[in-house]
C-alpha cells in the first residue's frame, strides 16, 4: 500500500478519482528517513494505520481486463539495460519503452537491528526460544516457539513480553498472531490449539480460548476483521471457525461459529477484507468478505448481515507441495476503488474485481492473470499497483501489476526465513493431519512474511528484515553509486515522463514534477561528464580513447536534447570536453547524425566553426555537406565556406549556402554550367564526376521551377515567384557573361539537351504542368519551345533519339485539351522527312521507334496520313504501318507487315489467335484475317508448324482439307499433320482433332517417308486409321516392325510372328555375312551395331511370344517359340574360325535369353530334346547346355524343398489343432454354483432323483428338464443332443438384439457333459455330447483369424504349383484376374511361422 506524500500530487489523483477530501490525506506516509545507526522501527513502519491511504496511487490508472492488451502480458528481463547505440536515441528509446526499461532497485532491504538482538537475547537469557510469528501494526509482536509474544514499540525497545514458558509448555509454540485495527488487542494462537486475547496497552491477558475449535489441532491462521468483535481462525484440521467476542455481566466470552469444515476440503489459508478508516464507508465493508483458500479452490465468503458464498473458483491442475496465497487491496479501477483479491497456487496469480453496483447487486469479475514461472510462497500487496512475491527458492520479486513487468529481484536466503511447517503437521498434538495438508506445510511461511503500510517484514530464525519501497531520487542514486550512468539517466527519463514503476516521492503537477527530475539529469550529466574525463586513459592506443568517449558523448547530446537544453549541451558540457582533444573530436563527430536528422537545428557559432574545422582537418568531406545542407549557416562567413565547398566539390552544400545564405539562385547554376559546357561543346565524354553534377544541376532545376528547395525544403512564399523567373531568363539568354565569339546562341539550353534530352524534357513538362494560370510562365513556355525548335530541328548534331524525344513532347503538349503553345506544322513534317528518308540506313530501329512513340502520343495528327504511310513502307517501318493499318481497321495488311518484318515474324501467330478470340472485333473484320492468314498458310506452316497447327485447331478445324491441298510440299503437310495430330509438342497444347481416317493415313504414308522410327509410336497412340490400309502402307515401305503391330492389333499373330522373325533372320544374315561386314562397317559403328540390330528385334519378337502364348495351348505354343530357337540356333552353325568368336557368344547369350523366355511356357523335356537334336549343342559332352541343365536341376531342388516344407508346416498345423481341441474336450468342468440357474434348486433336488445334469464351460449349471422347458437344446444328424447355456444367450440376445446362428455354435460350450445323479453313494458319470464352441471361444477364434486374414497356406502352396505348371487358372493366373490373385498386393507375403498358441 502507498500514499502520495504531496498534497500537489494529490489533487490530481483526487479529482480523477473522486474518492475523498484532500484535506484527509497524511504527508508523511512515504516521507521515511534512512535506516541508519540506531534503527528505529519508527522509520521503518510509517505512520498509525488510522492515517494510511492505501488507494493513493503515483498513477491513478489501473489496467482493467478490458484495456489489456494481450501481448503485453510478458515480463521484461531483471537485467535489461540501455545496451543499444547512443548515437540514435530514437531507436534506442523504442527499444527501451518495449524491452529494456530500466527499473534500477525498487526495494531497500534494511535488517530491525535492536529487534533481532532481543530475539537473540531472549532466547538466551529467558529460553524465549526460536522465533515462529510476527505481526505488524502500531507495533510489531514476535511469536516464539515457547509460548512467549515479544511487543515491540516504534523504536524497537521490548516494550511488553506476554505468557510464559509455563504456559507455553502448556500450550505449544505460538502458531498464529493478529492485531485488531486500532492496536488495542493481540490475538495469539498456539501449535495445541489454544488462542489467549492480550490488552497491549497493559500487557493483561483478557481471554483464553480452548474450545473454538475441535481438539488435538493447531492455530495455523487467527485474524481480526474490521470488527474488534469478531475474528476468524483455521486449525490443522483445515476448518474455519468465527469467534464472536462477548461481555456479558462483566464477563468476556467467546462464541464460536463453524464457517468451513475440513471434512469438505481443508482449509489452509484465511484472509479477512481490512479496509482503512477513510474507507469505511465503502459499500463493500458491511457485508465483512472473509477469503479462503482450500486444497483445491478459492471460496470468497460474507459474515454479514448473514453467513453468504459470494464466490468458489478452482485451481484447476497444480502441484500438491505448492501453498495457496490470499491477498486483499483496495485499488482504483475505472476512476473507482474496488477491493481487488489476489490469489494464487504455483505459478499463476489470479485476480478477482469485487464491486458493488448501482442495484446494489455484489459482482466478482476475473481479471488478467499473471504468469511468473516460479513457485510462489508468499504473495503481498505493497501498493495498489504493486506485488512483492516471494518463490520457493527465497528469492522476492516486485511486480508491477498494470503492466505484468518484473521490476526487481532480490535474494533473501541470508534471512533464513521460518517456515510453519510444525504447524501445518500438528506436531504438538501428534501429527494427526491429512497427507494433503502436511505437503503443503513444507513450504508454507504465512507468519513470518507479513506487510502492513506499504512496508514487509521478513522473520528469520535469528533476526528480522524489513523491505521498504525506495523514493525515486534513491533508485537514481543507487545506480549512481555503482557508476552506472546511462541506466541513472534511462531512469530518470522514466521518472520525467512518467513511464516508471512503482514511483514514490515525486509530487506536484505534471509540470513541476517534470522540472525536479530534469534538475536531477542535469546534476547525473554533469558527474557523467566529470567521471568520463576523469577516467578516460591517458596512455595506449587513440582507438580506446575514441571508443570510451563514443561510448558516453552520444548519451550526453541524447538526454540534453530530450530535455531541449541545448544551452547546457555547447555552454557548460562542450567547454569541459574540450580540454582533452579525443573528446573533442567525438563530440564534434557525434553532432553529425542529430544534425541530419533534424533534431539539432542550431548549433551556436564557436560550436560550429569547430565542427566545419574539424571535419575538414579530418576530410569528411562528406559529413561537412550532410552538416551544412540541415544548419543555419547565417552565422559563418559565407564566402569562406562557398569556396570550401567548391573546392571539395561540395555542390550540394555550396548551392545551399547560395540560395539560403544570400538568396541566390542563379550563381549555382552559372558554376555548374562552366564545368559540364565546354566538353559538351567540344564532344568530348563527360566524367562521372561531370554525369554528377550535370544530374544535380537537373534536379535543381527541377525544384527552382517547382519551389521546392534544394536540396531538401521549400522556397519561401514570397520568392517562389521570382525565382521561377530568374531561372527561366538565366536559360533563354543568348550568351553566357563570360562568352567568347564561336559560342552558339542558347548556351544554357543546348548544353541541358545535349547532356540530356529526355531528362531535361521531362523536366520541363513538370514545369508546364504548373504555368496553367500564369501569364508570364506561358510566355516563357512558348520561348522555350521555340528555341528549342531552333536548336534541335536546324542543326544535324542531334541524334534521331533526340530530335524524336522533342517532337514527342511536343506532340504531349499540343494534344492537351488547355494547350497554348504553337508550332509550325511544317517542322512536324521536315521531322518525318529527317527519320523516314535518311541518307543511310543506321539507326533503323531507333529511327522507328522515335516515330512510334510520336504517333503514339498523338502526334499522328500532325501528319498526312497517307504520306506518312509511304514514307514508312519506303523505310521498312513495318511497325509505323501496322499502327496506322489498326487504325483504319485493316487487320488483314497488319498480317503482311507481321510477315514482312524480320524481327516480329514469330508474333503473327499470337495476333491472329488474339483477334479472331477477343470481343471487340466485328464479324467482317474477324472473316478478312480469316482469309488472309488462310492464303499465307504455307508461310505460316514454314515460320513455325507447331503454332500453325495450334491456330488451325483452335480456329480452322474445318478447313484442315484444303489447307493441306494449299500446302503443296509433302514435307510441309508431314509437319503440319504431325503437329496438328500431336498437339503436345505445340506451345498451347489442345484437344486433338478427330480428323478423317483417309488423313491419318496419309500422315502413316509421310511418316514413313520422313520419320520412321515415329511410326510405330504414332500407330500405339492413334486409333483413328483403317488396319488393312494402313497395313499396305507399311508393306510398301518395307517397315517391318508397324507392319507387325499392325497384324497384331488386327488379330493375325501368326502373321506378326512371321513378319517379325522374317526381319529377325535378315539381320542375322547381316550378322553372318563377310560381305555385309566389311561393306558396312564403318558406317555401323557410327550407329547401331548389326549385333545391336538383332538384339533389338529379338526382344520385340520375345515380347509378342510372350503376348501370344497366354491364350495358345502347348501344341500352338510350340508352333510359336520353336522357329524362334531355330532362327537364332542356325547362323551359329556358318561362325567359324577366330574372328568370329565374340560374334558366337553373343548369339549363344541371345539363344540362352529365348530359352530362359520360352521355358516359362514350354516343358523343359521338350526344350531339351529339341536342342540335343541341334548339331551345334548336340556334339561333345554337353558342356554348352551345361548351364540350362543346372538351372532346371535348382529349379526342382527348389520346388522339393517347398514342397516338403509345405506338407511338414500343415502336418503340425493339423497336430496342434487336434491336440488343443482334444485337451479342452477332456478338461473338467467347475460349476460356479451348486444350483441350476432356471429353477434355482440344488443339482440335487431328492436322493433317489436320477436327474441329468448339464454343465457348461462358462460354469453354469442346469438340469437337463429345465433347459429342455426353456427349448435350449436341439437335435443334429448323427448327433444325440446339442445343447446351449440359456444365460449366456439370453444375455447375448439382450445386447445384440439378434439371434446366434447355431452351426457356428456361439452359445454352446466347449464340453457340455451330461452327468446322471445316481443314489447317494454312487458317483455321476460323464457323457460326452457335441464338441463346439461357447460364445467366448467363438471371439477368440474371431479374433486369431483377423490375424491371418487371406487365403490359407495350402490354398497359398496349391496357387502356387497351379500358375508354375499353367495347366489350370488358380488363385494366382493371371488370365482371370478377377479372382483377385494375392500376388497382386504389394504387401504379400508368406506366412510359414506357427500359429501363436492360446491360453487353454
Amino acid at each position: 500500500m502507498s500514499g502520495s506524500p504531496d498534497t500537489r500530487s494529490l489533487v490530481s489523483a483526487s479529482s480523477q478519482l473522486n474518492l475523498m477530501e484532500i484535506d484527509t490525506i497524511d504527508d508523511k506516509e512515504f516521507d521515511i528517513p534512512q535506516v541508519d545507526t540506531p534503527p528505529t522501527l519508527e522509520s521503518i513502519l510509517n505512520e498509525p494505520e488510522n492515517e494510511e491511504e492505501p488507494f493513493i496511487l503515483e498513477d491513478t490508472c489501473l489496467l482493467n481486463t478490458e484495456n489489456i492488451d494481450a501481448h503485453s502480458c510478458e515480463t521484461s528481463s531483471l537485467a535489461s539495460s540501455d545496451s543499444g547505440d547512443p548515437t540514435h536515441l530514437k531507436r534506442k528509446r523504442k527499444t527501451v519503452e518495449l524491452s529494456t526499461i530500466v527499473h534500477g532497485s525498487v526495494l531497500r532491504h534494511s535488517i530491525l537491528k535492536g529487534i533481532s538482538a532481543q530475539i537473540v537475547s531472549a532466547a538466551d537469557k529467558v529460553d524465549a526460544g526460536l522465533p515462529t510469528a510476527v505481526t505488524v501494526s502500531g507495533v510489531i509482536v514476535v511469536g516464539t516457539s515457547h509460548g512467549l509474544a515479544l511487543v515491540f514499540d516504534l523504536n524497537q525497545a521490548l516494550r511488553l513480553c506476554l505468557g510464559s514458558t509455563a504456559t507455553g509448555a502448556e500450550y505449544g509454540a505460538v502458531s498464529a498472531l493478529s492485531i485488531n485495527h486500532d492496536c488495542t488487542r493481540l490475538l495469539c494462537g498456539f501449535a495445541k490449539g489454544h488462542i489467549t486475547m492480550w490488552d497491549l496497552a497493559n500487557g493483561k491477558l483478557l481471554r483464553t480460548i480452548t474450545d473454538a475449535h475441535p481438539p488435538g489441532t493447531a492455530i495455523l491462521h487467527v485474524k481480526f476483521t474490521d470488527d474488534p468483535t469478531l475474528a476468524v481462525c483455521n486449525d490443522s484440521g483445515g476448518s474455519v471457525f468465527e469467534l464472536a467476542f462477548r461481555r456479558v455481566m462483566g464477563m468476556r466470552t467467546c462464541e464460536s461459529r463453524c464457517l468451513f469444515s475440513g471434512s469438505k476440503g481443508e482449509v489452509c489459508n484465511v484472509e479477512p477484507l481490512l479496509t482503512a478508516p477513510d474507507l469505511k464507508d465503502h459499500p463493500i465493508t458491511q457485508y465483512s468478505l472473509l477469503a479462503m483458500a482450500s486444497l483445491t479452490k478459492i471460496l470468497v465468503i460474507g459474515l454479514k448481515p448473514s453467513l453468504k458464498v459470494w464466490m468458489t473458483f478452482p485451481y484447476g491442475k497444480t502441484d500438491p507441495t505448492s501453498v495457496p496465497q490470499l491477498a486483499w487491496q483496495f485499488v482504483p479501477v475505472q476512476k473507482v476503488v474496488n477491493p481487488v483479491l489476489a490469489f494464487c497456487r504455483g505459478d499463476t496469480i489470479h485476480f478477482l474485481l469485487v464491486k458493488k453496483d448501482e442495484t446494489g447487486t455484489i459482482h466478482v469479475i476475473k481479471q488478467r492473470q499473471l504468469q511468473l514461472n516460479c513457485d510462489i510462497i508468499s504473495l503481498n500487496w505493497i501498493n495498489s499497483r504493486t506485488l512483492v512475491v516471494m518463490d520457493s527458492g527465497e528469492k522476492l520479486r516486485v511486480v508491477d501489476r498494470p503492466s505484468q513487468e518484473e521490476l526487481e529481484r532480490l535474494d533473501v536466503a541470508e534471512v533464513q526465513l521460518v517456515y510453519n511447517s510444525s504447524h501445518f503437521k500438528s506436531l504438538a498434538t501428534g501429527g494427526n493431519v491429512s497427507q494433503a495438508l502436511a505437503l503443503v506445510g513444507e513450504k508454507a511461511c504465512y507468519q513470518s512474511v507479513c506487510s502492513y503500510a506499504g512496508q514487509m517484514v521478513l522473520l528469520g530464525t535469528k533476526s528480522a528484515h524489513i523491505m521498504t519501497l525506495r523514493n525515486w531520487r534513491e533508485r537514481v542514486d543507487c545506480l549512481l553509486k555503482q557508476e552506472r550512468f546511462v541506466e541513472a539517466l534511462s531512469l530518470a527519463w522514466s521518472f520525467h515522463e512518467g513511464t516508471a514503476k512503482a514511483i514514490l516521492g515525486l509530487f506536484g503537477d505534471p509540470a513541476k514534477r517534470k522540472g525536479v527530475v530534469a534538475d536531477k539529469m542535469v546534476e547525473v550529466l554533469f558527474q557523467y561528464v566529470e567521471r568520463s574525463v576523469k577516467k578516460c586513459p591517458e596512455h595506449g592506443k587513440i582507438q580506446v580513447m575514441e571508443q570510451h568517449f563514443q561510448d558516453m558523448v552520444p548519451v550526453m547530446v541524447d538526454y540534453c536534447l530530450l530535455l531541449q537544453r541545448t544551452d547546457l549541451l555547447f555552454n557548460q558540457l562542450y567547454t569541459r570536453l574540450v580540454k582533452n582533444c579525443v573528446a573533442r573530436g567525438v563530440f564534434l563527430e557525434s553532432l553529425e547524425p542529430y544534425i541530419v536528422s533534424e533534431r539539432l537545428g542550431c548549433v551556436t557559432a564557436p560550436v560550429m566553426r569547430d565542427l566545419l574545422t574539424h571535419l575538414q582537418d579530418n576530410n569528411m568531406m562528406d559529413s561537412v555537406e550532410n552538416c551544412l545542407i540541415h544548419l543555419d549557416i547565417t552565422s559563418l562567413d559565407i564566402q569562406q565556406v562557398v569556396q570550401m565547398c567548391w573546392d571539395n566539390q561540395l555542390y550540394d552544400a555550396m548551392i545551399y549556402v547560395f540560395n539560403r545564405g544570400m538568396n541566390d539562385y542563379i550563381n549555382p547554376m552559372e558554376k555548374l554550367f562552366q564545368v559540364i559546357g565546354p566538353p559538351l561543346r567540344e564532344g568530348k565524354a563527360l566524367t562521372d564526376e561531370q554525369v554528377v553534377m550535370g544530374n544535380k544541376l537537373l534536379v535543381y532545376i527541377s525544384c527552382s521551377l517547382a519551389g521546392r528547395a534544394y536540396p531538401l525544403g521549400d522556397i519561401p512564399e514570397d520568392l517562389v515567384s521570382q525565382v521561377k523567373n530568374q531561372v527561366f531568363e538565366f536559360l533563354i539568354r543568348l550568351h553566357s557573361a563570360e562568352a567568347g565569339q564561336e559560342e552558339e546562341l542558347y548556351p544554357y539550353i543546348r548544353t541541358l539537351v545535349h547532356f540530356d534530352t529526355p531528362e531535361f524534357l521531362n523536366v520541363l513538362a513538370l514545369t508546364f504542368e504548373d504555368f496553367k494560370n500564369d501569364k508570364q510562365a506561358l510566355e516563357y513556355q512558348q520561348r522555350i519551345v521555340d528555341i528549342l525548335l531552333k536548336v534541335m530541328v536546324e542543326n544535324s548534331e542531334f541524334t534521331p533519339s533526340q530530335v524524336g524525344c522533342l517532337f514527342t513532347f511536343l506532340a504531349r503538349q499540343l494534344a492537351k485539351p488547355d494547350n497554348t503553345l504553337f508550332v509550325n506544322r511544317k517542322l512536324f513534317d521536315q521531322v518525318l522527312e529527317f527519320l523516314c528518308s535518311p541518307d543511310d540506313d543506321s539507326r533503323h530501329t531507333e529511327r522507328q521507334q522515335v516515330l512510334l512513340e510520336l504517333l503514339q502520343v498523338g502526334g499522328v495528327v500532325q501528319f498526312d496520313e497517307g504520306r506518312l504511310l509511304g514514307l514508312a513502307e519506303k523505310a521498312e517501318f513495318y511497325q509505323i504501318c501496322e499502327f496506322l493499318y489498326e487504325q483504319k481497321h485493316l487487320y488483314d495488311k497488319v498480317l503482311d507487315c507481321y510477315l514482312r518484318d524480320p524481327l516480329r515474324k514469330e508474333e503473327i501467330f499470337n495476333y491472329i489467335h488474339n483477334l479472331l478470340s477477343m470481343p471487340g472485333y466485328s464479324s467482317e473484320e474477324k472473316h478478312c484475317v480469316w482469309d488472309a492468314a488462310l492464303l499465307h498458310i504455307a508461310e505460316l506452316v514454314t515460320l513455325d508448324p507447331a503454332k500453325s497447327a495450334d491456330l488451325v485447331a483452335m480456329h480452322f478445324p474445318e478447313e484442315v482439307r484444303p489447307i493441306i491441298t494449299r500446302l503443296q510440299d509433302d514435307l510441309l503437310v508431314f509437319q503440319f499433320l504431325r503437329c496438328l495430330l500431336d498437339q503436345r509438342e505445340g506451345p498451347n497444347p489442345q484437344a486433338l482433332l478427330r480428323l478423317s481416317p483417309d488423313l491419318h493415313e496419309l500422315h502413316i504414308g509421310l511418316l514413313c517417308r520422313f520419320g520412321p522410327r515415329q511410326l510405330t509410336d504414332f500407330l500405339k497412340a492413334s486409333q483413328d486409321y483403317r488396319l488393312e490400309e494402313a497395313i499396305q502402307i507399311t508393306e510398301q515401305y518395307q517397315l517391318h516392325e508397324a507392319t507387325a503391330y499392325l497384324l497384331e492389333q488386327k488379330g493375325d499373330s501368326n502373321g506378326a510372328f512371321q513378319v517379325l522373325l522374317k526381319t529377325l533372320k535378315d539381320k542375322l544374315s547381316a550378322v553372318t555375312s563377310e560381305k555385309r561386314s566389311e561393306e558396312e562397317g564403318e558406317t555401323e559403328r557410327e550407329e547401331e551395331s548389326p549385333l545391336q540390330r538383332v538384339e533389338g528385334s529379338l526382344g520385340d519378337i520375345i515380347a509378342l511370344c510372350h503376348r501370344s502364348s497366354q491364350s495358345l495351348n502347348q501344341e500352338q505354343r510350340g508352333v510359336l517359340w520353336f522357329p524362334l530357337l531355330e532362327a537364332m540356333m542356325s547362323p551359329q552353325k556358318l561362325l567359324k574360325g577366330l574372328d568370329t568368336r565374340t560374334t558366337s557368344e553373343v548369339l549363344k547369350e541371345l539363344t540362352m535369353k529365348v530359352l530362359n523366355s520360352m521355358s516359362s511356357f514350354i516343358p523343359l523335356p521338350a526344350i531339351i530334346q529339341r536342342i540335343l537334336q541341334d548339331p551345334v549343342y548336340g556334339k561333345g559332352k554337353l558342356a554348352e547346355i551345361q548351364g540350362l541343365i543346372l538351372g532346371m536341376l535348382e529349379t526342382f531342388n527348389y520346388e522339393q524343398t517347398l514342397l516338403e516344407t509345405t506338407t511338414s508346416l500343415l502336418n503340425h498345423d493339423l497336430h496342434w489343432s487336434l491336440s488343443h481341441l482334444r485337451a479342452a474336450v477332456s478338461r473338467g468342468l467347475h460349476p460356479r454354483q451348486d444350483h441350476c440357474n432356471i429353477c434355482l434348486q440344488q443339482y440335487k433336488r431328492r436322493q433317489d432323483s436320477p436327474d441329468e445334469i448339464i454343465i457348461f464351460s462358462c460354469g453354469h449349471l442346469y438340469h437337463c428338464q429345465c433347459l429342455q422347458r426353456k427349448g435350449s437344446g436341439h437335435a443334429e444328424p448323427r448327433l444325440l443332443q446339442v445343447w446351449s447355456c440359456y444365460k449366456c444367450l439370453s444375455s447375448q440376445r439382450g445386447r445384440a438384439g439378434v439371434t446366434t446362428e447355431t452351426g457356428r455354435g456361439r452359445s454352446t460350450s466347449l464340453a457340455q457333459t451330461k452327468v446322471m445323479s445316481r443314489e447317494a453313494g454312487e458317483e455321476g458319470r460323464k457323457v460326452f455330447a457335441e464338441t463346439t464352441l461357447d460364445p467366448q471361444q467363438s471371439q477368440s477364434w474371431d479374433q486369431l483369424r483377423c490375424l491371418y486374414r487371406g487365403p490359407s497356406r495350402l490354398a497359398i502352396l496349391s496357387e502356387i504349383s497351379h500358375c508354375h505348371g499353367n495347366e489350370k487358372a488358380g488363385l494366382l493366373n493371371p488370365s482371370q484376374p478377377g479372382r483377385g490373385s494375392i500376388f497382386h498386393s504389394e504387401n504379400f507375403q508368406l506366412k510359414l511361422s506357427p500359429p501363436p498358441s492360446v491360453e487353454e
